[in-house]
């Protein structure tokens, strides 16, 4: 099964021949045979690894030396092994938000997935790391993500609308949208916000605003203390698409 995506927004760029041009990659994971292994995989296909370190300390200096496309990311690393890659991914989004992060974890973590798609989807990726093993996947998913779009592993979608429904939502809700809420969820799904939704649709703030609360009504999405709302309707989007 391959990861749920969204098509970037405004790819980076394309080769000539109508590819994909070749990226900068940040590695951070602490299993040095795994990093060693997908820096290799990577460079056969043509994409350059500036950087493999093993903690997030080192991670940052990498990102900021090298300024790359794209950071892969395990979410536990040294020293405690919780959430340093998580934080780290987070830090990077906030200060470089040009810059894919795609998360990996041997896991389903579902409060990580959450809190890193929590601003905006856009340029996001959460993989279970057995996707590694198919490369093409992973490939698309890494070029995805760098160049502004989303790449979720089925499993975490899976997961986060599990938990969603067992809040209280027992329907996806979708077919309950108008044109105009599908389009505004579509665009959402792209990670943009509310004001460049309204400028591509030619519209005002204050009507984005108006479909977006419909949309959470429709999708059965009530208003939670960490409200996740925005994140949930993505997935929904994801997941039927």
């Amino acid at each position: 099964m391959t990861p749920a995506m969204t098509p970037p927004p405004a790819p980076r760029g394309a080769s000539p021949a109508g590819g994909t041009a070749p990226l900068k990659v940040v590695i951070a994971e602490d299993a040095v045979i795994l990093r060693d292994g997908l820096a290799h995989l990577l460079g056969l296909r043509g994409h350059e690894v500036v950087a493999g370190v093993g903690d997030a300390e080192a991670l940052r200096a990498a990102v900021a030396e090298h300024r790359p496309d794209v950071a892969v990311i395990d979410i536990r690393m040294p020293p405690t092994h919780t959430d340093e890659g998580l934080r780290a991914a987070i830090e990077l989004r906030r200060e470089l938000p040009g810059t894919g992060v795609l998360l990996f974890s041997q896991y389903v973590e579902t409060r990580y997935a959450a809190e890193l798609l929590g601003s905006s989807p856009a340029g996001v990726g959460y993989l279970l790391k057995e996707r590694v093993s198919d490369l093409d996947d992973f490939v698309d998913a890494l070029t995805r993500v760098a160049a502004g779009g989303t790449a979720l592993d089925p499993e975490v979608v899976a997961h986060l609308l599990g938990a969603s429904r067992r809040d209280g939502s027992r329907h996806d809700g979708l077919d309950a949208l108008t044109p105009r809420e599908r389009e505004v969820l579509a665009l959402m799904a792209e990670g943009r916000t509310n004001a460049a939704i309204a400028a591509s649709l030619v519209v005002t703030e204050r009507a984005v605003e108006k479909h977006v609360a419909n949309i959470f009504t429709k999708l059965g999405l009530a208003a939670t203390g960490s409200d996740h709302r925005r994140v949930l309707a993505v997935l929904r989007y994801l997941d039927a698409s």
